[in-house]
């Protein structure tokens, strides 16, 4: 089967963005969708911010946790898979499993007396639950780079550092680039429930449309939730190579 060409694997992320856009810079257009969805109510878009406020606020929260998860994770990996690392490479799994298991509601509330309200728990919370997939498909595609071009590295000098820069990560970018895409979708999802302790964000107008009863609110936070997050995996798929050589072939080009 012909693998599609490299422009039409952008045209799905980009159309996604141009509609979420148009959403945000047009909201005549939105309350147009929310008057057909809803025509008995008389408010139709949340008020105290404009979607493209909730969009920026819920982005900042979604693109910090998953920094902090991807710096931790794939750092914890790379650790993890050095030849005197295989305890920690338990001890991280354990870790990052147990961070998961705790439901992030939990987390905020744990969280609050500690760091406050708004931002910085919710972060917390992300990040906890984001850190595992990275970690754990960092650890496999590190491990299941082949022997023979470790092999082949060592045979043309190159030092452990060179090794991982220029042969491990390249070959283990797929799976590492799996584990970013399932942790970035997971928490654009779950940065929802940062509202609860204003934080803001996309979940801002749906918590208020279940609070007032305003189902035009809620459509309004989860259409643009299911945008963003839909763009998102949309253009991780783009970015993954079709197959670890090729991204190693890329990374030799640029130098």
């Amino acid at each position: 089967m012909r693998e599609p060409a490299p422009l039409c694997r952008w045209l799905l992320p980009a159309a996604l963005g141009a509609v979420l856009a148009a959403l945000c810079l047009w909201p005549g257009a939105l309350a147009g969708v929310m008057g057909i969805l809803f025509p008995g109510e008389t408010e139709l878009l949340y008020p105290r911010a404009s979607l493209s406020f909730l969009v920026v606020e819920h982005l900042a929260l979604t693109l910090a946790s998953s920094a902090l998860a991807a710096a931790v994770g794939i750092g914890l990996a790379v650790a993890a898979t050095r030849r005197r690392g295989g305890s920690l490479s338990a001890l991280a799994d354990r870790f990052a499993a147990m961070a998961q298991t705790f439901p992030p509601a939990a987390v905020l509330a744990l969280s609050v007396p500690a760091l406050g309200f708004g931002f910085r728990p919710t972060v917390a919370a992300l990040f906890l639950y984001s850190v595992l997939p990275i970690l754990r498909n960092t650890v496999e595609g590190l491990e299941g780079v082949p022997a023979e071009a470790m092999d082949a590295a060592r045979g043309m000098g190159m030092g452990a550092r060179e090794r991982l820069r220029l042969v491990e990560i390249p070959l283990a970018a797929p799976a590492i680039l799996a584990g970013l895409r399932t942790a970035i979708v997971v928490n654009i999802g779950t940065a929802t429930i940062g509202a609860t302790i204003g934080a803001g964000g996309l979940g801002a107008p749906i918590i208020s449309g279940l609070v007032t009863e305003r189902p035009s609110y809620l459509a309004e936070g989860a259409l643009a939730v299911g945008l963003l997050a839909l763009a998102a995996d949309g253009l991780f798929g783009a970015l993954m190579p079709r197959k670890p050589e090729d991204a190693l072939v890329r990374r030799g080009a640029r130098g």
